[in-house]
């Protein structure tokens, strides 16, 4: 059986930590992820679902220290429901999404991008450097040369 969650999104908020009796820390955070579609008159519309994102231990601590609201953030866990009663004696269910890794999209401003040179170091493209390519042949009618 599978149970597997890949969101990518924008963060609602700054991670909020905490840290339990035993020191484990965990950290909860919102994220938005956007769904555009046309409506009936021609129209785009965008639909935001907001996700709750729970991290545990070390990847909690890397939460509070890298992630910032509104940053873009690939998220990658488990669906999870838990049921509790409120002090009045309601029942409410929560749906979270419980991350075993997350990487941030963007880079952290005033930090260099390390996988990448500045662009002033980029050399000049030269168009004499394209390589120029014959367009394709048609295909016959009635299929191509492949053996399946």
């Amino acid at each position: 059986m599978i149970n597997k969650v890949t969101l990518i999104g924008n963060l609602g908020g700054d991670p909020e930590v905490r840290r339990l009796e035993g020191g484990t820390a965990v950290a909860r955070f919102s994220l938005a992820t956007n769904e555009s579609y046309k409506d009936k008159d021609g129209n785009f519309q965008t639909v935001t679902e907001w996700h709750n994102v729970v991290v545990w231990r070390e990847l909690a601590e890397r939460a509070e220290r890298s992630l910032k609201k509104g940053m873009l953030v690939y998220v990658e866990g488990k669906i999870s429901y838990r049921k509790y009663t409120t002090q009045e004696g309601q029942d409410r269910y929560v749906t979270d999404i419980v991350a075993n890794t997350f990487r941030m999209l963007e880079r952290r401003e005033g930090a260099p991008d390390s996988r990448f040179p500045p662009a002033e170091n980029a050399p000049a493209a030269r168009s004499s450097e394209m390589p120029v390519t014959a367009p394709a042949e048609p295909v016959p009618a009635g299929g191509d040369d492949l053996p399946f």
